[in-house]
């Protein structure tokens, strides 16, 4: 995959004058400008500048060049550094600095703000390649660091930009591979048929009317950090990889189907999130599961009213075919307790009530476990990456019980509440060894504006990234 956004920042060179970006609260707004030029000042009253969020005063040479920008970050209330990813879609391509920070706002998440707005996706256009602003950064910056979780949430937002005819099981495949063999760690595939030998009887249900090109399959990699021995505390991070979802029998209607290929958004998530902990290098063990599916039509296509097996040994009746995500990851979550974890997360695209809850950018997360909700929510907080946790209402529970099978994949209507239904299913599964948290991820901007371009979004793992670095002693990054 190609997300070369690395470049965007460098380290600061003596030897080049970048363009100064001043950077204003709209109470600050007043005194800064009263502290540079009349020129200045005169341009920003014909701007109307106040220091809106968003708002750029820019400051021209006589050859039309930039001498100054500066930037808009809205009220000192809602500061957050986060508040500079929409910048660099504000400025022409060139070499920018901050010429200062306002009080609360860390250099590196500064840094990497700037990264995360400048990305584009545009491999299929036919120019391609585009010249950005760059940023140049001081030595107080972990430049590494912020380079990392930059590229990690590029690969992401590639992943779940890139349609479905190049986005299939396969592809996925090869890009656990490749983070595989970047980490020194091993990577195990089991796929099609060999998956009902292999114990995943629910996976192969969800993908057996893919063609055999996009045939489904467990992707599990597993990997051991420095210093890390057999009592080092064990991670399992686990996403839902459909590549694209249909609804099977119960087909969507076209409205629902258009943004289906970022159904395996949960699996580009989980990849990311065990690419940053390997390359932090931190002292745990970790196992990255991810079911790679396509929910297709055909005439073996699983069907309303079928009883599938799981790994776990409960059969699920299968109330709706669109419900398709939560039986995969039984099987995920399955394996995961096999190996008696720590700590386990999973990711997923997983239910549209999530959103009619929380809208598309504040993420729900269920845990039991209270401590590290406090920890999910803290770091949520520090690096503003919305998340928000739900309750895992056991007065629900009833509506997943079936009639003639273990459990079943749809809820009761009167249950009502689809997020926390499908969190309650996937309980069942989870291992009952350690913390387990599940994040009901949406992956996708709605709308198009500055720095949060329309399609795919990063969510969640900056947050959970922090969390892991915290309890596992490894310095924060950005």
């Amino acid at each position: 995959m190609r997300h070369a956004i690395s470049d965007v920042l460098i380290a600061a060179d003596p030897l080049k004058s970048p363009i100064p970006v001043r950077l204003t609260t709209k109470e600050g707004c007043k005194d800064l400008l009263a502290g540079l030029d009349e020129a200045v000042q005169a341009q920003a009253a014909v701007q109307d500048f106040t220091g809106k969020a968003g708002q750029v005063l820019s400051v021209f040479r006589p050859n039309g060049a930039p001498n100054l920008i500066v930037f808009g970050l809205g009220a000192a209330a809602n500061l957050t550094a986060m508040s500079l990813r929409g910048l660099p879609a504000r400025l022409p391509p060139g070499l920018y600095a901050y010429a200062d920070l306002p009080a609360g706002l860390d250099s590196g998440e500064a840094a990497l703000a700037f990264a995360l707005g400048s990305y584009g996706f545009d491999r299929y256009k036919a120019a391609h390649g585009r010249d950005r602003p760059r940023l140049a950064v001081g030595a107080e910056v972990d430049l590494a660091a912020a380079h990392r979780v930059a590229a990690t949430c590029a690969l992401v937002r590639d992943m779940v930009n890139t349609p479905a005819n190049d986005m299939g099981p396969h592809q996925i495949e090869i890009i656990a591979h490749e983070i595989a063999a970047a980490h020194g760690a091993k990577a195990q595939v089991i796929i099609g048929d060999d998956l009902i030998a292999a114990g995943y009887p629910a996976v192969h249900a969800v993908g057996r009317a893919a063609t055999a090109a996009r045939a489904p399959r467990m992707i599990e990699l597993t990997w051991r950090g420095p210093g890390a021995d057999d009592d080092a505390p064990l991670l399992a991070v686990i996403g839902k990889g459909v590549v694209f979802d249909s609804g099977g029998l119960d087909i969507k209607p076209s409205s629902g189907m258009r943004w289906m290929k970022k159904d395996m958004g949960g699996a580009a998530h989980a990849l990311a999130l065990g690419h940053l902990i390997m390359g932090a290098g931190l002292p745990v063990r970790l196992v990255v599961l991810v079911p790679a599916v396509e929910n297709a039509i055909s005439a073996d296509a699983f069907r309303p009213g079928d009883v599938i097996a799981s790994r776990k040994g409960l059969s699920i009746e299968i109330g709706n075919t669109d419900a398709e995500g939560r039986l995969i990851l039984a099987d995920a979550l399955a394996r995961a307790a096999e190996l008696s974890p720590s700590l386990t997360i999973d990711l997923a695209t997983l239910t549209g009530a999530a959103r009619v809850a929380l809208g598309p950018e504040v993420i729900p997360f269920y845990t039991d476990d209270d401590v590290l909700a406090g920890e999910i929510a803290a770091a949520s907080a520090a690096l503003a990456d919305p998340l928000w946790r739900m309750p895992l209402w056991r007065g629900y529970g009833e509506a997943i019980d079936s009639d003639i099978a273990d459990i079943k994949n749809d809820a009761d209507a009167w249950a009502q509440a689809g997020s926390v239904t499908a969190a309650l299913f996937l309980q069942r599964f989870a291992p009952e060894t350690g913390a387990w948290v599940h994040l009901d991820i949406f992956a996708w901007n709605p709308r198009n504006r500055p720095g949060w371009p329309m399609g795919a979004e990063a969510q969640a793992i900056r947050a959970l990234f922090r969390v892991l670095q915290d309890r596992y002693g490894a310095a924060p990054t950005p």
